[in-house]
């Protein structure tokens, strides 16, 4: 199978998720199979036409129209998007001094694509995530597994995503950790885990964003 051409976005707006820290393991973390063209220029959205699926690594999700246009008509049009960890929160902002504000609201646009958005999480721990639909490509050949990672709670659609895996953390109810669902003629998924290197280097945790990749991207 050739390589995936994939645009790999995500910034350095805060001190955490920063790209030029965590951007080269997400890149390893996609595997040999994709092709991954990392980028802080959110124009960079407006023309995807020669890439297969967008990796979303974004933290602050504002963006222009036309740049919020580009990248749900590629999807709708059959490109693929995998979310990873602070994909879903699209509620925080960035408050100009350094800090982070948040919307009222998460973005309708991106909560629709998506799926579902981030709420909040505890401190970083370690916690199983247990494969709850063994059956769908993205959790092919993937076992129960346990990470030290930021353990996201999050607001989920469930009539319209299919959950994949499930968290099992002590003090948390079972959260999703990886979904999936239809945008159109494109496949959206969404990964949960990612704020730690440890979390990104983890074998089945890659096996999912490489399997998952290849989903959206519908090779």
């Amino acid at each position: 199978m050739s390589q995936l051409d994939a645009l790999v976005i995500g910034e350095r707006t805060f001190p955490f998720h920063s790209f030029d820290e965590m951007g080269p393991h997400v890149e390893a973390a996609l595997g040999d199979g994709v092709d991954a063209t990392l980028t802080e220029d959110r124009d960079d959205l407006l023309d995807l036409s020669g890439y297969d699926l967008v990796v979303d690594y974004l933290t602050d999700s504002t963006l222009t129209d036309d740049q919020q246009e580009s990248l749900l008509s590629f999807v709708a049009d059959g490109g693929g998007y995998l979310g990873m960890h602070c994909a879903a929160d699209i509620t925080s902002t960035h408050d100009g001094e350094g800090g982070i504000d948040s919307r009222d609201e998460p973005i309708p646009e991106l909560h629709d694509l998506i799926g579902g958005y981030f709420l909040t999480h505890p401190e970083q721990s370690t916690f199983d995530v247990n494969v709850v639909d063994d059956d769908h490509p993205v959790t092919a050949g993937v076992s129960d597994f346990s990470v030290f990672d930021e353990p996201y709670q999050v607001d989920y659609d469930a009539d319209r995503v299919q959950v994949l895996a499930r968290m099992a953390h002590p003090d948390l109810e079972d959260y999703p950790v990886v979904w999936v669902r239809d945008h159109g003629a494109g496949r959206v998924c969404y990964a949960s885990l990612g704020h730690t290197e440890e979390s990104l280097e983890h074998p089945e945790y890659r096996r999912i964003l490489q399997n998952a990749a290849g989903w959206v991207a519908g090779a």
